[in-house]
């Protein structure tokens, strides 16, 4: 069977030719994604029909056998595939680049929403404790107690420091709770005279466990705030981590008949705190006079200290 080479090469030349002119237009229209779909839309017309122009000029130098060839509907066909499928795919490249835009951005908006609330949350605790912090001070320079004076203010410089870098930090490391609570203990250890007392059991192992910043301090807070403390009810706070890797505040119930005016701090803005940077919450319980907080953690912690 003999071969017809004009036809052959006519066949390659317009199987090049398409692809060629098809993947051009795909990059074209990728490329300026950004242009409106009808200026797209007609560029791409233009750009097909030029060079379909000089496709059919080349075909009509062939023999005229297969110059025919040049104005069937299979040629009809092909220009519309070039034409109209590159501006198909841009278009949804054009869309599919505003969708993820429009993700990125949503998730932009939850993520400064998010930070904005446990910002506000944690600014909440702030002034309350400032109050105390500086009656307690106060009570020792009256008393002139030089000494604890001094190293009160020590104490409270770190914790001052500790809580006002707290805005810039979402979670951070049970050591790094452990390490500002022990400088707070103090705090308390003057002002009751001995008559609070905290007892502080985790493993160094436990240290890098992580749980949201300030979570110990409306705990103690929340203990003083709603407890008698006296030589007749010594308070002792136990802190801990439980068998399943949770750190456990308990304390005994010495309830006070009257209870402070709130000051929009407690359980209720950690449960808060917990829910918006651990997604999950806190449990409270109350049983044979003992009250505990159990609080999860991403890791876990231990250390010893005795009263």
């Amino acid at each position: 069977m003999e071969l017809n080479t004009p036809s052959i090469l006519y066949f390659v030349y317009r199987y090049l030719f398409f692809v060629g002119l098809t993947w051009i237009l795909i990059r074209m229209n990728i490329r300026k994604a950004d242009k409106k779909l009808k200026e797209r839309f007609w560029t791409s017309f233009g750009v097909t029909l030029v060079s379909y122009g000089i496709y059919v000029m080349i075909g009509l130098t062939v023999e005229y056998r297969v110059r025919l060839d040049c104005f069937t509907q299979m040629l009809i066909l092909q220009f519309l595939i070039a034409w109209l499928m590159p501006v198909l795919i841009g278009h949804i490249y054009y869309l599919t680049v505003i969708h993820q835009e429009a993700e990125k951005e949503m998730e932009r908006l939850r993520t400064e929403s998010l930070q904005s609330r446990v910002d506000a949350l944690t600014n909440q605790i702030n002034p309350h404790f400032f109050f105390n912090s500086l009656n307690g001070l106060t009570a020792l320079v009256s008393a002139k107690r030089n000494e604890e004076t001094v190293e009160y203010v020590g104490k409270l410089s770190t914790i001052f420091r500790y809580i006002l870098q707290s805005d810039k930090k979402g979670l951070v490391t049970l050591g790094e709770e452990l390490q500002f609570m022990n400088a707070y203990r103090y705090l308390f250890e003057v002002r009751y005279s001995g008559k609070i007392c905290f007892v502080i059991e985790v493993d160094e192992s436990g240290l890098d466990l992580q749980l949201p910043v300030l979570s110990l301090l409306p705990l103690v807070e929340n203990i003083i705030k709603h407890n008698i403390i006296d030589s007749d009810h010594k308070m002792k706070v136990h802190i801990g981590l439980s068998a399943k890797g949770e750190l456990v505040v308990s304390n005994p119930v010495y309830r006070k008949f009257q209870i402070e005016a709130s000051h929009g701090i407690g359980l209720s803005n950690l449960s808060a705190r917990y829910k918006l940077l651990m997604g999950t919450d806190i449990q409270v319980i109350e049983e044979e006079g003992v009250f505990r907080v159990v609080l999860p953690l991403k890791r876990a912690e231990d250390e010893s200290t005795d009263c």
